[in-house]
């Protein structure tokens, strides 16, 4: 706050201590870790500085050669990543926050996982790095915790009206010994505060045994308190704790504790709030459904610590969402259950077994599986899980809908010659803008045409795709300058060597113009058009400039990129708009 100009004049600085008031610098670059991965973290950073480079070394390079102060704070790197395990802390400090802190001019304040400190400070000079560690002695402020106490027993501020908070020397002592017990943690504080008042019957405020000093003795001391086993408390808090920052519905919140139990917890829970409430934040999910989330990362942390089998957990938690699937169609299943379970998976080390449902990669968040699956090495992931990941990039950059993941997951399985996947796709009840009929895996196409073959005898030609390609092709025709032109069949995926160009009709400029549907083109884009409605009916996007596309009078776009060619049947244009 004191660092950005807007905030700074929100600020009454004349009131505070001049020590603690620092001189007005120029506004550092800040890039919050947050939910991102380590790229983008480096590339956020590069974005503010307007770098030019294209990779991530020239970004270190660049901002080494800068003409001016570098001051960059990077919060939130405990929570990097989509997803809980995939390990984004650890390569936001080892790949972005250790070359950061190598470059000479440049000042680096970043906030980081306690364990992850000494792997950043590792390698530099002696008197470059400080590390504070704010739940340490020396950093306490005895007067600030007192304070932080008296100010949330305070009915003034929310607190109920009970004889020691509404009495202000009784309070002020209640406050002093919270203080105390906390040691140097305004979270320890928080708790404590909030453990007393959400349970007061039978609270002593002489009795200072029920403080607590750490996060993990706020909830055995608050269970014991309230006449309950603490494992009780932490088995209800473990969904949350193994889950994503932001919460989870209550009523999943419910299923998943007894999940972990491995028995019934509704009767527990339904009672449940004076010994959970303060731990947790209520909140509002999608569609204004209740939804709740623990009150600090660092109860999860205590949770997860002191779990006998965290991966055994997580485990029983991915069952219990998995039967949570309606006949198992992930297109009915509940938002969270489909865009979370790779996570949960994740840590149970069951994601690859997972991963060969198309109706899981259709519906669910790409963010989030993307980078789940990321997180698994690559000898473990099966044929359908390398198509998803080459795709994935095309998913997230686009925020592409249902539809369009359906369609691009379906060409792709065609690519990589997973047929039964593309038609899994297509079971799975969505409109899809078109059906892949081929792809031909073939490097250097240079151009792609639509032609027709007439049959002696018979009044239907063929539809012929002419690749051209370099000679030398198998298969294909030498034309000259190193090219050659190979026929396939447009419809069916049937090589035509024995065909000569010459057999081939092109269509005319006249029968293109009157074909029901138009072609647009863009360097890593196509859209085809219902002329008479003016309105898209398909947009085939690549994660490779295309070196050649056509649209048969019959609409059957005919595509090559650097990787080959295929052939893609634009489903009826007078059916709803793909996207």
């Amino acid at each position: 706050m004191l660092c950005d100009p807007e905030y700074r004049k929100q600020l009454a600085l004349d009131t505070m201590d001049p020590a603690t008031v620092p001189p007005e610098l120029p506004v550092p670059a800040v890039a919050s870790a947050e939910g991102l991965s380590a790229a983008q973290v480096l590339w956020l950073i590069a974005d503010h500085y307007a770098l030019k480079t294209t990779d991530s070394a020239g970004v270190y390079a660049e901002l080494s050669a800068l003409d001016q102060p570098v001051t960059i704070v990077v919060p939130d790197v405990d929570r990097a990543g989509a997803v809980r395990g995939s390990g984004e802390p650890a390569r936001v400090v080892g790949e972005v926050l250790k070359p950061l802190a190598a470059v000479e001019n440049l000042r680096l304040l970043t906030e980081v996982p306690r364990h992850l400190a000494s792997d950043l400070a590792a390698g530099l000079s002696s008197g470059v790095v400080q590390v504070i560690d704010l739940d340490e002695l020396e950093w306490a402020d005895p007067d600030a915790l007192v304070r932080h106490a008296e100010a949330a027993l305070n009915p003034q501020f929310g607190a109920p009206e009970l004889p020691f908070t509404v009495d202000p020397e009784a309070r002020l002592d209640l406050a002093a010994a919270v203080g105390r017990r906390a040691g140097a943690s305004h979270v320890v504080v928080e708790l404590a505060v909030q453990c007393i008042l959400m349970a007061p019957d039978g609270f002593d405020p002489a009795d200072e045994q029920h403080l607590p000093t750490s996060v993990g003795e706020a909830l055995n001391l608050h269970a014991r308190r309230l006449g309950t086993d603490p494992q009780l408390l932490r088995t209800m808090l473990a969904p949350l704790a193994h889950g994503p920052d932001d919460g989870m519905p209550v009523d999943l919140w419910v299923r998943l504790a007894g999940a972990v139990a491995g028995h019934d917890m509704s009767a527990s829970m339904a009672d449940g709030m004076p010994l959970a409430g303060p731990f947790v934040q209520p909140g509002e999910g999608a569609e204004g459904r209740p939804s709740v989330r623990l009150a600090h990362p660092a109860i999860a942390d205590d949770i997860r610590v002191g779990l006998p089998n965290l991966r055994g957990a997580q485990s029983r938690i991915a069952v219990s969402l998995l039967e949570a699937v309606p006949e198992q169609d992930w297109g009915k299943a509940d938002p969270y259950v489909r865009d979370h379970i790779a996570g949960h998976t994740l840590e149970a080390g069951l994601l690859p077994q997972l991963l060969t449902d198309p109706g899981l990669f259709v519906h669910a968040d790409p963010v989030l599986l993307r980078a789940a699956i990321e997180a698994v090495a690559a000898e473990e992931l099966g044929t359908p899980a390398h198509t998803y990941l080459r795709t994935a990039p095309l998913l997230t950059r686009t925020m592409a809908p249902v539809l369009l993941r359906g369609a691009l997951l379906e060409t792709a399985f065609v690519e990589d010659g997973l047929p039964e996947y593309a038609a899994a796709v297509h079971r799975l009840g969505l409109e899809l803008p078109w059906q892949t009929l081929w792809s031909l895996p073939l490097a250097g196409v240079k151009a792609v045409t639509v032609g027709s073959l007439a049959q002696p005898g018979d009044d239907k030609a063929i539809p012929v795709a002419v690749l051209v390609v370099p000679e030398g092709t198998p298969g294909a025709r030498p034309v000259g300058d190193g090219s050659a032109l190979l026929v396939h069949g447009l419809v069916q995926p049937t090589p035509l060597a024995e065909v000569s160009p010459e057999q081939i009709l092109f269509p005319s400029e006249d029968e293109r113009v009157a074909a029901p549907l138009a072609l647009s083109r863009g360097a890593d884009y196509l859209r085809v058009w219902d002329r008479a409605r003016e309105e898209m009916v398909a947009a085939l996007i690549s994660d490779l400039p295309f070196t050649g596309s056509d649209l048969s009078p019959q609409g059957i776009l005919l595509v090559a990129t650097e990787r080959g060619a295929k052939a893609l049947r634009i489903r009826s244009h007078d059916a709803e708009i793909a996207s």
